[in-house]
């Protein structure tokens, strides 16, 4: 018997990377029903008209359903797939022009204007999580690829519901680690530890033999460039941190380019999506475009759809994913999301234990899960004393930053999105 899956958001540019996945893992993973799901009806019909061509050419046997309707998206949903962005790329925008104007980086998913989003994101996906419960098949599982993942996958995990979170820095890391050593991806396995986006790969290992130690002696100039970091960091540190960590590593560099007026993320994701929904109308176009590559979120066809097809059919398969600590991270508590490898079956995701973060990783990943609990409480309650608390315990808002001016501006900006903090005057 075949599934149903949903995906919330899918009038999504990144839709055609999750169909194009679907669709080679039909041995695996048979589904009845796709359905996407979106607000937008124009962006609805272009992304979901290539779709359709895609799965045509695919021969895929499923019926693909496009709906503005939540409850009958959900309705008997096997999957629940999240990717969502509240206020669109105009509310990226703000995230990553306002907060340094005010002396911190600005960002989408982590300091300040992630701050912004997260507040934005956890209510509405946690409606979104209860009508999974009510209406979705018994023990349907949630897939969580909306950002910030950590802090999403925080809030939906704290309350109960069965879900995972899916990030795609890990798997942007395995395949670029398998290319410098010239194997075969799946024959690289990440030892990946912290948080979404505050993360560090320690070990990269092929046929049971670490070889990132080889790799920074040798390539390391390639994987500095890849994070953006420096070369001495990582071969002193022996470890390859993620991308975001020169948020935190390079802060004067990234905030005097920011203030400088350097072009941000999202005004060229802006462009991105505009070439793409252009491309996405040519009726004869039957598979994602090479453009799509450029509008990040690499491989998240790989993810996604290898994650929803172990859940499916318990395999067995590794994978890093944000789930419950569970003792695997020595540092952190049983209840605290982490970003780790785990075994993923029928039942879930199995966190694999990991050594303790060396001291300089644990602290600053202490810090921002502080953070992330409060921001939670934040978004959910709308008190603005927890939302002052929570801004002011990321380390990027350092003592130089007016935090009550910042609060003031972030939530006025995002005032349309925050029903919590400006409640109706009856």
């Amino acid at each position: 018997m075949g599934t149903k899956i949903a995906v919330v958001g899918g009038g999504s540019t990144y839709t055609p990377e999750l169909v194009d996945g679907l669709s080679r893992r039909d041995d695996r993973l048979p589904v009845d029903e796709l359905v996407l799901l979106d607000i937008e009806p124009e962006r609805l019909e272009v992304v979901g008209g290539l779709a359709r061509r895609m799965l045509t050419r695919a021969e895929w046997p499923g019926t693909l359903v496009t709906t503005l309707d939540r409850d009958a998206a959900i309705d008997g949903a096997d999957f629940v797939l999240i990717q969502l962005r509240i206020g669109g790329q105009a509310a990226r925008l703000v995230d990553e022009t306002l907060p340094p104007t005010f002396g911190t980086i600005g960002q989408e998913t982590t300091g300040a204007g992630g701050f912004a989003k997260a507040l934005r994101t956890v209510p509405l996906v946690l409606d979104l999580a209860e009508a999974t419960r009510q209406r979705a098949a018994t023990d349907a599982w949630i897939i969580d690829f909306t950002n910030p993942v950590g802090v999403v996958s925080q809030a939906l995990l704290d309350r109960g519901y069965r879900a995972i979170g899916l990030c795609n820095v890990a798997i942007t890391l395995q395949r670029m680690i398998a290319r410098q050593l010239g194997v075969d991806p799946d024959r690289v396995a990440l030892e990946h530890v912290g948080l979404n986006h505050l993360s560090w790969e320690r070990a990269a290992r092929v046929d049971g033999v670490d070889r990132l130690p080889e790799l920074i002696r040798h390539d390391g100039a390639a994987l500095a460039d890849e994070v953006g970091l420096p070369l001495e960091q990582i071969r002193r540190s022996g470890v390859l941190p993620s991308y975001y960590l020169r948020y935190f590593d390079q802060f004067d560099e990234v905030l005097r380019h920011q203030q400088e007026g350097g072009e941000t993320r999202a005004s060229e994701v802006m462009e991105i999506e505009r070439q793409l929904l252009e491309l996405y109308r040519d009726p004869n176009l039957d598979q994602k475009p090479a453009l799509l590559a450029d509008r990040g979120g690499a491989y998240y066809s790989e993810v996604a759809a290898q994650l929803i097809a172990s859940l499916y059919d318990g395999r067995g398969d590794t994978q890093v994913v944000d789930v419950r600590n569970d003792g695997a991270v020595p540092d952190l508590g049983p209840t605290d999301v982490v970003e780790v490898a785990a075994r993923i079956d029928r039942e879930g995701a199995h966190p694999l234990p990991v050594a303790p973060l060396a001291p300089e990783q644990r602290d600053l990943v202490l810090q921002v899960k502080r953070y992330e609990r409060l921001t939670i409480e934040a978004a959910i309650t709308g008190d603005r004393a927890i939302a002052r608390e929570a801004l002011e315990a990321h380390p990027l808002v350092d003592s130089r930053v007016d935090v009550d001016a910042l609060l003031d501006a972030l939530l006025d900006a995002n005032r349309h999105h925050l029903p919590r903090f400006f409640p109706a005057v009856a």
